[in-house]
């Protein structure tokens, strides 16, 4: 199934004129490859910054059974052109498209079958805290966009052959662009667990309680709010989020990105996690949850499955955050925080430059002046 977004047909997207006995290409033609839609955040941005210089680019959404209701609310209010595509018929819309540019927010186990004339070019959707950022089918695209230089040197290393760009990170891009949380209220505290390995599990059912006097968003993964899987995760923020007053739940169409929630915030708490890498680029506190719950095949003498799966390196910047290692640690350290945001600034500026790199809302000007200097046929 394919359908088109709101410029109409494909032909047109592409930024193609047709001048009767030929087609000329008026600049690169930029198809973005939407998995998940939690990749948009990151993406949009690149949209934008290519929108303003002219550049036509599209949007291949996969029509993700698990997420069918998101995606209905998405497309009906998105002002960007999109096709949306059945996850098995994504390899031959790709062939089809014969694009420039394709940029993927993961790996694509169909490279090869690509068109010779289409590039491609990874933005990974997040600051990678598990293993799996290092894959090696991640370094197989043309270019790889990477965030600092910590992670351009790890890459490198691992990957001489491959070529990588060091520019940001998009997704940051309009909040460095001056967004602040409006002074003076209630602190706002954003809970932003990732779905594995989650904390949400282990919270006590009243942890609410003790922040209320806080206004206490929970945003949480978007499998978390999707898949099947995760159903006991969701229903616990959803008991949250209805018993407590001061509790929301952000997870409307309009709560797809965790950015506008992180321009309010005062303090974010999380498990080992992108989130808590972005928020701590924005130089306020973050929390980190060092207590989740495993499956039981990685408990025990099992646990080495869970060290592998993760990015063991990462935590030479534990340090960006205060640690709450049990449940009830949560609400002093998140207190302590509140009370003391500048004590860790030095950390969070310092671990900043090395994982997200460049804060001047430019990342996404950076990946278009790639696409747009290397694009056309």
């Amino acid at each position: 199934m394919m359908r088109d977004g709101p410029t109409g047909g494909r032909g047109a997207a592409y930024g193609v004129r047709s001048t009767g006995r030929r087609q000329v290409c008026l600049s690169p033609r930029i198809l973005f490859d939407v998995q998940h839609l939690y990749y948009l955040p990151q993406f949009l941005p690149v949209f934008e910054a290519l929108k303003a210089r002219g550049v036509e680019a599209r949007f291949c959404l996969h029509r993700n059974p698990q997420a069918l209701d998101q995606l209905q609310a998405v497309v009906r209010e998105a002002p960007w052109p999109f096709d949306l595509v059945e996850p098995e018929q994504v390899p031959s819309y790709h062939a089809q498209a014969r694009a420039d540019w394709i940029v993927f927010g993961n790996h694509c186990k169909h490279l090869e079958a690509l068109p010779s004339g289409t590039r491609t070019a990874l933005l990974y959707h997040g600051i990678g805290v598990k293993a799996c950022y290092y894959d090696a089918a991640l370094a197989l695209m043309d270019v790889r966009f990477v965030e600092g230089p910590y992670r351009l040197r790890e890459l490198q290393a691992r990957f001489p052959e491959a070529r990588f760009v060091d520019v940001g990170f998009p997704k940051l891009d309009p909040l460095f662009r001056g967004a602040r949380p409006a002074p003076g209220g209630r602190p706002v505290v954003l809970y932003a667990p990732t779905f594995y390995p989650s904390s949400i599990e282990l919270l006590p059912d009243r942890w609410p309680e003790a922040f209320g006097d806080c206004e206490l968003i929970l945003k949480p993964h978007f499998f978390s709010l999707t898949a099947k899987a995760y159903r006991h995760q969701r229903r616990r923020l959803e008991g949250w989020a209805e018993r407590y007053a001061h509790v929301t739940l952000a997870s409307g169409p309009g709560d797809l990105s965790l950015v506008p929630h992180m321009a309010r915030a005062d303090v974010l708490v999380s498990e080992a996690s992108s989130a808590l890498f972005e928020f701590a680029a924005l130089d306020r506190p973050v929390v980190w949850l060092d207590f989740f719950k495993l499956r039981w095949t990685y408990r025990g003498p099992l646990r080495f499955r869970f060290n592998r799966r993760m990015d063991r390196t990462i935590l030479q910047y534990a340090d960006v955050a205060a640690h709450a290692a049990r449940p009830v640690d949560l609400a002093p350290v998140v207190r302590g925080e509140l009370e003391r945001p500048e004590a860790r600034s030095e950390a969070r500026r310092r671990i900043t430059s090395e994982l997200i790199g460049p804060v001047d809302g430019l990342a996404s000007e950076r990946v278009a002046d790639v696409l747009w200097a290397e694009g056309g046929h």
